[in-house]
C-alpha cells in the first residue's frame, strides 16, 4: 500500500472511532464507515423510539443521517480540522417505520475552506426516502484535539 493511502486509510479510522466516541451517537443505533476518499455510509437502525405522532421516523433522524453522512464525506478531504455544517437543504420522499436505512455521502468540491457533500437515504426495500446537501466550513478545532480521534 502506498504511504498516502496508508495515512488516508489511517484518516478515515480515526473518523469512524470520532463518529463512534460522540455523545450524541450513543442515544442512536447507528454505525460509521467510511469508503473511500470524500465518501461514508452509515447504516442506522429504525425504531419506534424515534417516530413522530402519526408513527413514522420523524424528520430529525432523516436530517441526523444525512448531515452525518455528507459531513464525514467532507471530512475526508480534510485531515487536520473538524467541520462545521453551515447550512443543510434536505427533501423527505417517502416515510420510514422500521428497519435498517442505509445513508450514502459523498462530497461534492471544494478542498480548502468550504466544502459541499450530499447523501441519500435508502430503505431495507432499497428506495431512496430521502436526499440532502450540505455546505460545511473548516473550524479552528484541530481534529488530533478531539476524544475519539486518534491515528
Amino acid at each position: 500500500m502506498p504511504p498516502e493511502q496508508a495515512g488516508a486509510d489511517l484518516h478515515y479510522r480515526a473518523l469512524e472511532r470520532l463518529y463512534a466516541t460522540a455523545p450524541v451517537n450513543s442515544v442512536f443505533n447507528s454505525k460509521l464507515e467510511i469508503t473511500g476518499e470524500g465518501q461514508s455510509r452509515l447504516t442506522f437502525l429504525v425504531t419506534r423510539d424515534v417516530y413522530h405522532a402519526a408513527g413514522a421516523a420523524h424528520g430529525t433522524i432523516y436530517f441526523k443521517m444525512l448531515d452525518d453522512a455528507a459531513f464525514y464525506a467532507a471530512n475526508t478531504l480534510m485531515t487536520d480540522r473538524f467541520l462545521l455544517t453551515t447550512s443543510f437543504n434536505l427533501h423527505f420522499t417517502k416515510p420510514v417505520r422500521k428497519g435498517e436505512v442505509i445513508a450514502e455521502g459523498r462530497w461534492i468540491s471544494g478542498r480548502r475552506r468550504v466544502l459541499v457533500a450530499e447523501a441519500r437515504l435508502i430503505d431495507e426495500a432499497g428506495d431512496e426516502i430521502g436526499r440532502g446537501t450540505g455546505t460545511f466550513m473548516r473550524s479552528r478545532i484541530a481534529l488530533s484535539s478531539l476524544p475519539g480521534y486518534s491515528m
